[in-house]
């Protein structure tokens, strides 16, 4: 039987993995020191074990803890394990940016999930709603073996199809592949993007757009958009609708935002992840 050790057990994605490795063959060690997530634990049906207890038999360590964590974690969490164990991580930020302690006689392996897409087809409204994955809802993964031998990239690859079942798809990648995924395309354009989109849409409401009609028109609208740009239809947009996107991007889009997928500024944009200091509203 294989020994997991679950760092941060009872935060939002440790719950996750913690709800999914409950059910699965391997003795699990789940970690928590916050009450709150002590708590979340309980209504799980989970004990917390100490790391002492944990650690040191570990085959595995998942670090299930926020970006800004890892460094302090890993520095406390790495040196109790023993040799050839499997170090699991989660979001390829820290990693990138050099904030994992490291020995070269273990294993580093990075699994991150893509979401369900918004194509997917889902045969009950609890799995349609399953926005995030890991309950119910198909979703696809990308991982990436950071350093080791290959054994560490199979042992991670089973984990991963476990803590976010269920997974359709596993994509292999590197490292900085990863970090092109998220955060350069997923958050620093694509989040951004929509966040923009949610301004408009507030706006045109303050200024007395029915808000159901704003609403509906808009993800509606949001939804052929990325049907025919990702190729899910054989379709076109209007005339119209070209020519008012090409009068738009230079007035929306600085010129050379390119740059957001360039390793240097990718590297920009996980050190702003992993850095303690909130963001200025």
């Amino acid at each position: 039987m294989r020994t997991i050790a679950l760092v941060g057990a009872g935060g939002k994605m440790g719950c996750r993995i913690t709800n999914n490795l409950k059910q699965g063959p391997d003795k699990v060690h789940y970690l928590e020191v916050s009450p709150a997530g002590i708590g979340r634990l309980e209504k799980c049906g989970v004990t917390v074990t100490t790391q002492t207890e944990a650690l040191p038999g570990a085959d595995v360590v998942i670090l299930a803890v926020p970006d800004v964590a890892i460094e302090a974690v890993s520095r406390e969490v790495i040196p109790q394990l023993k040799a050839g164990a499997l170090v699991m991580l989660l979001d390829p930020a820290a990693p990138l940016d050099g904030k994992v302690a490291k020995r070269d006689d273990l294993g580093y392996f990075i699994a991150h999930p893509c979401h369900p897409s918004v194509f997917n087809w889902e045969p009950t409204e609890k799995a349609f709603r399953d926005f995030y994955g890991g309950i119910s809802a198909k979703q696809a993964a990308v991982c990436a073996l950071m350093s080791g031998a290959e054994k560490f990239y199979d042992i991670g690859l089973e984990l991963t199809r476990s803590i976010y079942a269920p997974v359709s798809t596993i994509h292999r990648v590197t490292l900085e592949q990863m970090a092109m995924l998220e955060p350069a395309l997923v958050e620093t354009l694509a989040q951004s993007c929509i966040e923009v989109v949610k301004e408009g849409y507030d706006r045109i409401i303050a200024q007395g757009v029915p808000q159901a009609a704003a609403r509906d028109f808009v993800l509606g609208h949001l939804r052929i958009q990325i049907a025919v740009l990702f190729g899910e239809v054989n379709g076109t947009f209007s005339d119209a609708a070209y020519k008012i996107s090409a009068r738009a991007r230079p007035v929306i889009f600085r010129e050379g935002w390119q740059r957001i997928f360039e390793m240097d500024d990718i590297r920009e944009q996980v050190r702003d992840i992993t850095n303690s200091t909130k963001p200025a509203a």
